[in-house]
């Protein structure tokens, strides 16, 4: 076993920015509003499935289809540059449509576990050990749970413009992991 704290901090703050939990607040009040109840647990449960499935399994996918990690991460870096663009100039470059309920389509996956998400996973796998990336995971699904369940209290206490601040703060922060993250594996193509 390589566990290794830096490494399991740096996976989780990653993780925590390209998931961007809180910055999703809002969407999951609306979501709340549209249809009563959010499952939590069970968001929670498969979004963790779907990430550790991904990070044993994605590479070999990608193989399959004859794209290598390093034009992955590439790809991914773009991505992630665009979302944080969308949390730091707060506009909106992707719409999906309305979910008519909040189960684990619209909340696991892609809230949770989504594009970002993948690549990200296969990002941290190329540069660190699984065991830390799965402690990275673990920690996050922990937070994702909790706002999940508290995400009412959490938008009274934090308001509108704490939630703002939080987003642009973690979309700088995704900003410079997409500009790392490309700058790592651009090489490596040519």
């Amino acid at each position: 076993m390589n566990f290794d704290f830096k490494e399991i901090v740096t996976a989780s703050m990653i993780l925590f920015a390209v998931i961007d939990i809180i910055g999703s607040i809002p969407i999951i009040i609306s979501l709340r509003g549209k249809v009563g109840h959010i499952q939590s647990e069970k968001a929670s449960l498969v979004a963790t499935v779907i990430m550790v499935a991904f990070l044993f399994v994605g590479e070999e996918i990608l193989n399959l289809i004859g794209i290598d990690v390093n034009s992955f991460a590439v790809a991914g870096s773009f991505i992630i540059f665009f979302l944080a663009i969308e949390m730091i100039l707060g506009i909106t470059l992707y719409k999906d449509d309305a979910p008519e309920t909040a189960s684990v389509v619209p909340i696991a996956f892609p809230l949770i576990a989504g594009a970002g998400t993948m690549t990200s996973l296969l990002s941290l796998r190329a540069e660190y050990y699984v065991e830390n990336i799965i402690i990275a995971i673990f920690i996050n699904i922990v937070v994702v749970y909790i706002v999940l369940k508290f995400s009412a209290r959490i938008e009274k206490v934090l308001g509108n413009n704490g939630l703002s601040v939080i987003r642009k703060i973690f979309g700088v922060i995704l900003l410079a992991i997409a500009v790392k993250l490309f700058a790592a594996n651009i090489n490596e193509l040519f």
